[in-house]
């Protein structure tokens, strides 16, 4: 993979932290601590992932350097990542991205939408997969696949429900539109433009992988 222009070989003993996490390895591409990493650090997770596998196999002397310095002495990785993110302009879009464009189209899907705080773009991509595999009539609270999905993303079932209808709304194969909140619909619009026209087992590939960041 092509270096990222954020990159720095000072962000090698961070991944190695996550690397170094219970259970030991490589962690899954969508797993929550590693993209939280990725929005730390304003890198996508694909990236940061192929970085692990290259700190796995130690692929450079440096790598097997720092593996050899830290991998049992967790005291010194935790000093030397405090120091590392006391530096100034570290993660904050100052002097460290200077002249780089830091809103990286990636983050947009696990940050918090505007106007309801409490769902996320990668939300609505897992209940736009629910969508597909419900009819109109079981998208209620009571369906299990429904609340089954809201405990996975700790949500109330009934913002689940809320989603479908505006799934619902914007389906161009249902006659019957159900009224909902515009400031949800536009989002979901936007959810569906991505990912709407894809074939069903598509979607539930890339939800499949996102349950990762649910754990």
């Amino acid at each position: 993979m092509t270096k990222h222009p954020l990159w720095s070989e000072d962000y090698w003993i961070l991944l190695l932290q996550l690397y170094l996490r219970k259970p030991v390895g490589v962690k899954p591409l969508y797993s929550k601590p590693l993209v939280d990493l990725s929005l730390e650090l304003h890198i996508p997770p694909q990236f940061l992932h192929s970085q692990l596998f290259q700190l796995r196999s130690a692929a450079t002397p440096h790598l097997k350097r720092l593996l050899d310095l830290y991998a049992n002495n967790p005291s010194k990785l935790q000093r030397d990542i405090r120091r590392l993110k006391q530096m100034s302009g570290f993660c904050s879009g100052g002097t460290f991205f200077e002249g780089v464009a830091v809103n990286a189209p990636f983050e947009k899907d696990f940050l918090p939408l505007p106007s309801y705080p409490a769902l996320k773009p990668v939300m609505l991509l897992m209940i736009l997969n629910l969508y597909y595999q419900l009819t109109p009539i079981t998208m209620v609270k009571e369906t299990p696949e429904v609340a089954e999905l809201a405990k996975r993303m700790k949500i109330k079932p009934e913002l689940v429900v809320e989603v479908l209808l505006a799934y619902q709304n914007i389906d161009p194969y249902l006659r019957n539109k159900p009224e909902v909140d515009d400031a949800l619909l536009q989002p979901c619009k936007d959810m569906w433009r991505r990912y709407g026209y894809d074939s069903p087992e598509q979607l539930e590939t890339i939800a499949a992988q996102m349950k990762d960041y649910f754990q």
